[in-house]
């Protein structure tokens, strides 16, 4: 499995980054957030070209509270694998991967308006679905099932 010789040279490559590495199935990494960029330009230059899906999931009752996570493809091997970055939520930032793909700023804007995870330097990060005076981040399980109102609706009553 080809995965399984990325993962594995992921791990030789950043032994203090790899927290964990699961080859069988879908193969995944947890990477930390601080070797994020590396992993990546790592994986981009073993074959991984295309970034599919950039998102994140909340996990209220864990510490770290959120993970973002990368499903990436190599297109004409037709591999895949998908890395996992533990955030903290009182430190709720990621470095921007745009660097490394075409397609990540705009994943990662809806990150950012979505679930408030900040990724440093964006090249213009700021939410690409709520107004801009929308106060909270409506993908976090805290947030009201009933929703709330933006902060100028509110005061009007």
């Amino acid at each position: 499995m080809p995965e399984a010789q990325l993962l594995a040279e992921l791990a030789a490559a950043l032994p203090e980054g790899v927290r964990e590495a699961h080859p069988e199935g879908e193969a995944w990494a947890l990477v930390d957030r601080s070797c994020l960029l590396e992993a990546c330009r790592h994986l981009k230059a073993a074959g991984m070209n295309f970034l599919a899906d950039l998102t994140a999931v909340d996990y209220p009752e864990r510490t770290p509270r959120f993970e973002v996570v990368y499903h990436l493809l190599a297109i004409p091997q037709g591999w895949r694998l998908r890395l996992k970055v533990p955030v903290e939520e009182a430190s709720a930032e990621v470095d921007s991967v745009a660097t490394v793909w075409k397609a990540a700023p705009w994943a990662e804007r809806e990150v950012f308006d979505l679930f408030g995870i900040r990724f440093a330097g964006h090249p213009d990060l700021k939410r690409i679905l709520l107004p801009d005076e929308w106060e909270d981040h409506p993908l976090r399980k805290d947030f009201p099932l009933t929703g709330k109102k933006p902060a100028e609706e509110a005061s009007r009553g």
